[in-house]
């Protein structure tokens, strides 16, 4: 076997934070398997089948097996200064101090949980570092009989640093698709799944984010299947998963470029997610999803925007109930503010557009200047706009802008 892709697979391998004991179970074979495919010893000539399995389990090309050659990071993304501490700790080694008590991690969690539904970023820019070293620490030290509980713990730590850093878009992609893998190899040890479905659908936001939309797809949806059982028996928390299994799926499918097909195949899997949320009844916040109707409204409205459907993206908004928004959480009204403005935009109400911006930062100043997407539509509806007014021109400003 040429050393040379054993040595890339041990490299990917060790860049998605997989143990080669971790690897060898994703693969269906042994430890043993993997130390001699890693250093050249299986075969003179590795059957292609292994490498397709070995590059979908470890989610790079095949191409990136195949040859020392590796895409370029596009120029000047580089991740912000306040993420930097939540990334160095992905890559910190656990020490030797006793960790927390699960219980105080789990209490930790439940805080990181609130932050993000408020879009206190730099709270968790905070609090995050010492929860990964802690949950990482205890999940290595737990008895037999405590390791399926810190392994979803674990699991459910690295879900919410996948969400935290794909606040920031491109510039942090990279470590995003480093947690989720974590999230999910944890989440599959755990047993558990309600974490591996909510781990499955950080995997496929990730891959969006990596420029593979079709794959996203692929995957939410086969986990869907393959955990829907599983799932509609663990009540309303393993529903909301579920459904928002199904809702990822049509995100995925909207990040491509528009098609007949495409716009009914997203639409089908919001039409599954609105089954799965009457199934489960009303707006709940399981596991902090938001999951029910008001949400599968959200997303419908979400999946007509990437499609650049901004008239269609107007009307389904019309069809929220306003009071069940108003009990939606922080990150979920303000996000929809967000996405409100972006189908003013589209539809040339330039001045919905600014208003909708501004009543998103008044609800969460964070989401709305902190996140490379939104501060660049904050740039498109200035540019826009003739003579833009004061508040738009302020809050240009606050987000760094010249207006």
């Amino acid at each position: 076997m040429d050393t040379g892709i054993g040595r890339r697979i041990a490299y990917w391998r060790d860049r998605r934070g997989f143990t080669q004991t971790d690897f060898g179970q994703l693969m269906g074979q042994t430890k043993r398997w993997v130390q001699s495919l890693e250093g050249g010893q299986r075969q003179q000539d590795p059957r292609l089948s292994v490498l397709v399995r070995a590059a979908e389990v470890l989610r790079v090309p095949l191409e990136q097996l195949l040859s020392d050659t590796s895409p370029s990071p596009e120029a000047g993304i580089r991740p912000p200064a306040e993420a930097l501490a939540v990334i160095d700790a992905l890559y910190t080694s656990n020490g030797d101090e006793d960790p927390p008590r699960m219980a105080v991690l789990q209490r930790r969690l439940v805080y990181c949980c609130g932050a993000f539904q408020a879009c206190h970023y730099a709270t968790l820019a905070r609090e995050l570092p010492a929860l990964i070293c802690g949950v990482e620490q205890a999940a290595h030290v737990a008895a037999v009989g405590e390791q399926s509980e810190a392994q979803a713990l674990l699991s459910r730590v690295y879900q919410l640093v996948t969400s935290y850093l794909h606040k920031y878009g491109s510039s942090t992609a990279i470590q995003a698709a480093l947690a989720a893998d974590r999230a999910l190899a944890a989440a599959e040890r755990s047993g558990d799944p309600v974490q591996m479905g909510a781990a499955a659908r950080r995997v496929a936001k990730s891959l969006v984010y990596q420029q593979r939309p079709e794959a996203a797809v692929t995957f939410a949806t086969t986990a869907a299947r393959r955990l829907s059982a599983d799932l509609a028996d663990r009540g309303p928390i393993g529903l909301s998963t579920l459904g928002m299994l199904h809702l990822s799926a049509a995100l995925a499918a909207s990040s491509q470029d528009r098609t007949t097909a495409r716009v009914r195949a997203a639409a089908d899997y919001v039409d599954e997610a609105g089954e799965v949320a009457e199934r489960q009844g009303g707006d709940l916040d399981e596991d902090w999803t938001q999951f029910g109707p008001t949400n599968v409204g959200l997303h419908r409205v979400d999946m007509l925007i990437r499609f650049e459907d901004g008239w269609s993206a107007l009307e389904a908004a019309d069809e929220l109930d306003p009071e069940a928004l108003a009990g939606m959480s922080r990150e979920r009204q303000a996000g929809h503010r967000v996405s409100m403005a972006h189908a003013s935009l589209l539809t040339r109400r330039k001045d919905d557009a600014a208003k909708a911006l501004l009543e998103a930062e008044a609800l969460a100043p964070e989401e709305v200047r902190r996140r490379p997407d939104t501060v660049n539509l904050v740039k498109d509806v200035v540019g826009a706009t003739a003579s833009p007014g004061p508040g738009l021109r302020a809050l240009a400003e606050r987000c760094g802008l010249r207006a």
